[in-house]
């Protein structure tokens, strides 16, 4: 496991989010330390998936501020939050239909380009040459996430599971420093899961960041350093896994029960 450093790489502050009469997300803070694995769950209609959206630059906060590698990101385009070395993968999965695993994971590498259109159309020595360092570097991710046997193949061919691997090469083929993942295990089996969760930590152990929205419990405690919880869109407890465990709020939001 990579030591995390003392100063966080994410730190949202106060964010909030309102849809008409709805407050989607209210006053939320919480960091994330560098090298760390951080959760976010909460019931249904808790608001995680909006707050990935606020932090990832899909949708504009309301009040509050979110500052990533010291820089503030509110208010920035996905494609900028992108470059500056976060990405995000969707709790629906959106690959290119009619594209192979290889060409999906190298669409993740447009954030790295540096050749115009006008060069890549003439087919210039240095677009072919960015192209082909593209490619190595995108088939050295499906290498590491174990796909590579399936770079030539349609990607929505692929089993389900598969996708979801893909899907995720092509976030980590960004090279970020930080990945936020919407519910990697949804749809997956048992053995998926445990497969996904195998992946996930050994992209923290390279000293890539990650936080996720998850709704399978037994992942989420096995592979988190730290667990947000948000419960109508207010957080309730951030702490360590055991300490969530025990939070007499978080068990009665999940339970119904006053008592553990």
């Amino acid at each position: 496991m990579i030591v995390p450093d003392i100063m966080p790489l994410l730190e949202v502050n106060n964010i909030g989010k309102r849809f008409g009469g709805l407050q989607a997300v209210k006053d939320v803070s919480f960091s994330v330390q560098r090298g760390t694995i951080k959760a976010v769950i909460g019931p249904n209609g808790a608001g995680k998936t909006t707050l990935f959206n606020l932090v990832s630059g899909f949708l504009p906060s309301d009040t509050g501020t979110i500052t990533f590698r010291d820089t503030a990101i509110h208010g920035k385009e996905p494609h900028q939050i992108a470059g500056l070395g976060l990405s995000r993968t969707f709790q629906h999965i959106r690959l290119f239909s009619h594209m192979t695993a290889l060409e999906n994971v190298m669409v993740g590498r447009h954030v790295k380009g540096r050749a115009g259109f006008l060069a890549g159309m003439l087919g210039l020595p240095g677009t072919r040459r960015e192209d082909q360092a593209h490619r190595d570097r995108a088939l050295e991710v499906m290498d590491l996430l174990g796909i590579a046997a399936f770079a030539d193949t349609d990607a929505t061919s692929l089993s389900y599971g598969q996708q979801r691997v893909v899907e995720l090469a092509r976030a980590l083929a960004t090279e970020p420093a930080m990945l936020l993942l919407d519910e990697p295990a949804a749809g997956l089996n048992m053995r998926e899961t445990a497969d996904m969760a195998k992946l996930i930590m050994k992209i923290r152990d390279r000293g890539i960041t990650v936080l996720i929205v998850e709704h399978d419990m037994s992942l989420v405690m096995n592979i988190s350093d730290e667990i947000v919880v948000l419960s109508y869109g207010e957080k309730i407890a951030d702490d360590m896994p055991l300490a969530v465990q025990q939070n007499p709020h978080v068990i009665r939001v999940y339970l119904g029960e006053d008592d553990a």
